[in-house]
């Protein structure tokens, strides 16, 4: 590994950056005695910069409608075999409501990219929750225009989510064929330019995916400065067209959290669902090499079975309130303490309660990046 932290009379030393032919090296590695150290390290530079909290954030999943085709999800707009719902704007808030009383201070709007629900209404309903509930608000709605998005962070949403699931171009022209890599990137750039606090992340597994292309995710995670990466396994969906295909392996999901955690330091990094669904103690391992956060479904138990982006997804039959009391038994059980509050961006000084930021993406000194 270069040169890793290390504390010396209690001062923390700065490591090497990592480098592409660095990070492919230890995605190829298999020897598990350096596999474990790798996660022993990420696990220490996560308690160093993020300490022994672990930050919760409830997911209302609102809708499984969607416009786009992705190849590798169960959402996509061909799939003739989903059970589509959509819930009302009342519902979304009780949802919410529920999640408020269950202590959650972070709640997730994930939905495919439905058009059914305007803006108008979306942003009537982010101020309400901000009003009334007191929460930060997570939008994860797809990518939307520069106009869109400054009307729903003026309404008070304080971050978004949109994954650029993988940075090698080809990869996401064959899996995404109704979107552009350039636009994604536009779509994160006026995010970041908004003073969103923003997430991204990739999907580890891929068909036609290289060590290589995942190693450039992981400086792209670098490159675009962010405050959230979610890091998840490939599961292929039986009514899409990649069903059959390889699973994605767990072991190399946790290297490039592990990884992530090293190059970021102090990007706040779920142990996510996905993790869980591949291994029933996933969540766990990836909370001991890097993980910081966890996000518990927070969607109303007769919609959650709908909401299939890949398949057997944990948790369907639990309530919210269940999902809450399991998820702090199992952090409990590490040693570590779900924190109350916000779970803001450590990566940024903040003027507000959810900060004002602004940045932009990498110098394609740093990063060979180009938006077209």
């Amino acid at each position: 590994m270069a040169e890793q932290l290390r504390s010396r009379d209690g001062q923390q030393e700065k490591r090497q950056r990592f480098t592409k032919v660095e990070l492919v090296e230890w995605l190829n590695e298999h020897n598990p005695d350096k596999v474990s150290s790798l996660f022993q390290e990420a696990d220490h530079v996560r308690k160093f910069y993020m300490g022994g909290e672990v930050h919760i954030r409830g997911i209302i999943e609102f809708s499984n409608h969607c416009r786009k085709d992705c190849l590798y999800c169960g959402l996509r707009k061909s799939n003739d075999q989903l059970v589509r719902y959509r819930m009302g704007l009342e519902e979304i808030f009780q949802a919410a409501q529920e999640a408020r009383r269950l202590d959650f201070r972070t709640v997730v709007l994930q939905s495919g990219e439905d058009p059914a629900y305007s803006v108008g209404d979306l942003c009537i309903l982010v101020k309400r929750m901000k009003k009334e509930l007191n929460l930060a608000i997570t939008l994860g709605i797809g990518e939307r225009s520069f106009e869109e998005y400054k009307k729903f962070k003026d309404a008070g949403a304080d971050r978004y989510l949109l994954k650029f699931e993988t940075s090698s171009p080809s990869l996401f022209k064959r899996l995404k064929p109704d979107s552009t890599y350039a636009e994604r990137l536009r779509c994160l750039e006026w995010l970041k330019e908004l003073g969103y606090q923003v997430g991204s992340g990739n999907i580890v597994g891929l068909p036609g995916q290289t060590s290589e292309s995942l190693a450039e995710d992981i400086l792209l995670f670098k490159a675009l400065d962010l405050d959230m990466i979610g890091i998840g396994p490939f599961i292929p969906h039986p009514n899409t067209p990649l069903a059959g295909t390889p699973l994605g392996d767990l072991e190399q999901t946790l290297k490039v959290i592990a990884l992530a955690r090293m190059v970021t330091r102090n990007t706040h990094i779920p142990a996510t669902t996905a993790v869980g669904t591949i291994d029933p103690a996933g969540r766990q391992k990836a909370l001991q090499c890097g993980a910081n956060v966890i996000m518990p479904n927070a969607t109303p138990k007769e919609f959650r079975k709908h909401y299939q982006i890949y398949p057997n997804k944990i948790c369907l039959d639990e309530s919210p309130q269940n999902c809450r009391f399991c998820i702090e038994a199992m952090v409990t059980s590490l040693g570590r303490k779900i924190v109350s509050g916000f779970g803001d961006t450590l990566k940024h000084p903040h003027s507000g309660p959810l900060g004002d930021r602004k940045s932009h993406l990498p110098r394609e000194d740093i990063f060979p990046i180009k938006i077209v």
